[in-house]
């Protein structure tokens, strides 16, 4: 399985302060936008998994890169 790369707190405390600025500049398409770049942790993508459906993950635009590390890369069909 491939390496993947964690996005540290700081970076996901960078976007979330760009975000904010955003979502006071009345942007909040872009604040939502921006904030799908973080990765959502795992055990969210899991809940919203089983609670609200693979489609609303996919077809959402989140990162779901921690949780494809903690699951594995096929984890959404299973």
């Amino acid at each position: 399985m491939p390496k993947v790369e964690t996005m540290t707190l700081d970076e996901k405390l960078a976007i979330s302060n760009k975000a904010c600025l955003l979502l006071q500049a009345g942007d909040r398409e872009g604040y939502s936008r921006l904030t799908r770049t973080i990765p959502l942790p795992p055990f969210m993508a899991k809940i919203a998994k089983e609670k609200i459906g693979v489609d609303f993950l996919l077809n959402g635009g989140w990162n779901l890169s921690e949780a494809e590390a903690e699951f594995g890369p096929d984890w959404l069909l299973r």
